[in-house]
């Protein structure tokens, strides 16, 4: 296992630079009617998911990081929203969603797992006892 020096260092945030990416080309190709709305939209969700874990990761409290990791997950379920407007208007090719799509499946997966591994030690370091 490689230790986390930095926040380029989680997978949750090369996944999610990755698809933020992606999705950046993609708004390109969205109609110029579409330019200040959902364009506008998706371009500014995507990039929220790998800027709030690394300012999240930054900070100095785990709590911080926590939060920070939830708005990212929020932002990452606008973002499939918007990918399924697009698709569903024939915006973008079924295939490309779809990819997208599962991408998107696969950051929220480890985000869900860095969050829970978070949450489930305490402040002081120590794993948290269940029940």
């Amino acid at each position: 296992m490689v230790a986390v020096r930095e926040y380029r260092d989680l997978i949750a945030w090369q996944k999610a630079y990755a698809l933020a990416i992606k999705c950046q080309k993609l708004s390109r190709v969205l109609p110029s009617t579409e330019q200040f709305g959902l364009s506008a939209q998706l371009r500014g969700a995507a990039v929220s998911i790998p800027a709030n874990i690394a300012e999240g990761n930054g900070r100095r409290y785990r709590g911080d990081y926590i939060r920070h990791l939830r708005i990212a997950h929020g932002s990452l379920m606008e973002l499939e929203t918007h990918l399924q407007f697009a698709r569903d208007l024939d915006y973008i090719p079924l295939e490309d969603a779809q990819s997208l799509l599962e991408l998107s499946a696969e950051v929220g997966r480890i985000l869900g797992g860095l969050l829970k591994s978070l949450e489930a030690i305490s402040e002081n370091g120590v794993r948290k006892r269940k029940g």
